[in-house]
């Protein structure tokens, strides 16, 4: 596996103000795939390793508070820049019974020009280890913008980074199949951990079963790949060997939302302090299995807390 230099994390990509149901009215919240790891991450860290997130929000009341929360639960905001002409994108949840339908607005979310400035992109990733970023990353960015990120990612692996990728992948967000295929691929290029779900690989790349993801992906270049399939094992593929971690029954499950970001948070914890590649995969599922018993993308500030040390 590749080591990671520096204990500092950045995600890359895009974070929302979700509109969650309580009762009759609406609480305003914070979510979006990267941000939803990098956060765990900070929480579940602390002051172990400095993680942030990289992303463009408005000039407005709203962004201001998205910052506050973040410096409040000690991320690092000096990769969030500021774009006067739009803001945040907004999703709300809709209920029906337990199953939960969302509802996006987001065409003109600032985010969509948070690889603009490729010099200011760079400088918020200077002296950082390890970078994450996923497939709703590349799609809301347009195609100038995919092509500065890929650009600095290149430079930033070439200093010694280490790039991790979830394809996580949103139809609704691209423009066709084969574009969502091709820009992917390219990125496999560029990481060096991929975090991909059986379900998604399996529904828009055609492949049978893990052991074709794992495959597909180190022959595009990956040394480090780590599939995920809902309470089915997770296969592991690290240092050129291929095995398969059991995933513990998780009670009481209320919401599954967020807990695939929840496992890359934990995996990736566990690599910047350097564990074992199973271990990594262990506190991956253990934060995971917290997310899952509450509601919501984001587990409670406490009840990450109370997992104890990473790993």
């Amino acid at each position: 596996m590749k080591r990671i230099g520096a204990v500092s994390v950045r995600a890359i990509g895009e974070a929302m103000v979700e509109m969650a149901p309580v009762g009759d009215l609406y609480r305003r919240g914070f979510a979006g795939d990267t941000f939803n790891t990098a956060w765990h991450m900070a929480r579940w860290l602390g002051p172990r390793a400095g993680v942030g997130m990289v992303t463009r929000v408005g000039a407005d009341t709203v962004s201001d508070a998205f910052v506050a929360e973040m410096a409040a639960d000690g991320m690092v905001v000096s990769g969030v820049a500021r774009d006067a002409r739009r803001g945040m994108g907004l999703y709300l949840i809709e209920l029906d019974g337990v199953e939960r339908r969302f509802h996006y607005w987001r065409d003109t979310s600032a985010a969509r020009g948070l690889a603009e400035d490729p010099a200011t992109l760079a400088a918020a990733l200077r002296g950082v280890g390890l970078v994450h970023l996923s497939g709703i990353t590349l799609a809301i960015l347009p195609e100038a913008g995919r092509e500065a990120l890929f650009s600095v990612l290149e430079r930033f692996r070439a200093e010694g980074g280490v790039v991790s990728f979830d394809p996580n992948i949103r139809m609704r967000l691209w423009g066709s199949a084969g574009e969502m295929q091709a820009v992917v691929t390219r990125m496999l290029g560029l990481t060096d951990i991929a975090l991909p779900s059986l379900e998604d690989e399996r529904a828009h790349f055609g492949d049978a079963d893990a052991a074709a993801v794992v495959a597909r992906m180190a022959a595009a270049g990956v040394a480090e790949v780590v599939v995920k399939d809902g309470a089915g094992p997770v296969t592991l593929c690290a240092d050129g060997a291929m095995r398969q971690v059991a995933t513990p029954p998780v009670a009481g499950i209320r919401d599954t939302t967020g807990a695939g970001d929840a496992f890359n948070a934990g995996y990736l914890a566990g690599r910047v302090l350097g564990l074992e590649a199973g271990a990594c995969v262990g506190a991956g599922q253990r934060l995971a299995g917290v997310v899952l018993q509450h509601p919501g993308a984001r587990a409670p500030r406490e009840a990450v807390a109370a997992l104890g040390a990473v790993g």
